[in-house]
């Protein structure tokens, strides 16, 4: 648990947050066992292009100022989005940080009138699965994706 003088705020991307934010993913990618998908790269590599100037959004947690987490949201198509590169450190799992970025997620994706939040992942991810359940998302069955890691797919209506 954090302490009296422990201060945690979920912020928007900014870019001295980039290294961060390829190292919270890389470290959770290669932690699984995944490999750096070519969609991985691109999302990695320039999240400015990939995501925010394509009408997304990318959320950072942090300790103390310190990003301890991270989370996008990229537009789709249809209008919903897409919740992707969730990832908390170590060191601040148990603070509640998924449910709190997954927040800003819904959030973001209401105020722009989004239908639906919509992800994919692997069964292997159980505790974000569950936590994904929690909070309200639904299987779905199996969708086209880049990603070969992928074998689960879900979508929370807004």
């Amino acid at each position: 648990m954090p302490n009296a003088d422990t201060v945690i705020s979920i912020v928007r991307y900014r870019p001295d947050h980039a290294a961060a934010w390829r190292s919270l993913n890389e470290d959770w990618l290669i932690a699984g066992g995944y490999l750096l998908e070519a969609k991985d790269q691109l999302v990695l590599g320039d999240p400015q292009g990939v995501i925010l100037d394509r009408g997304g959004h990318v959320f950072i947690a942090e300790r103390n100022g310190d990003p301890v987490g991270c989370c996008s949201l990229m537009a789709m198509a249809d209008g919903g989005f897409e919740v992707g590169k969730m990832a908390v450190t170590e060191g601040a799992r148990g603070l509640n940080l998924g449910w709190r970025l997954l927040e800003a997620c819904e959030a973001a994706a209401r105020a722009a009138g989004a239908p639906r939040l919509y992800l994919e992942t692997n069964a292997a991810q159980t505790h974000a699965i569950a936590l994904y359940r929690r909070f309200g998302f639904l299987a779905l069955p199996p969708q086209p994706t880049p990603y070969a890691r992928c074998n689960v797919w879900m979508a929370k209506p807004l």
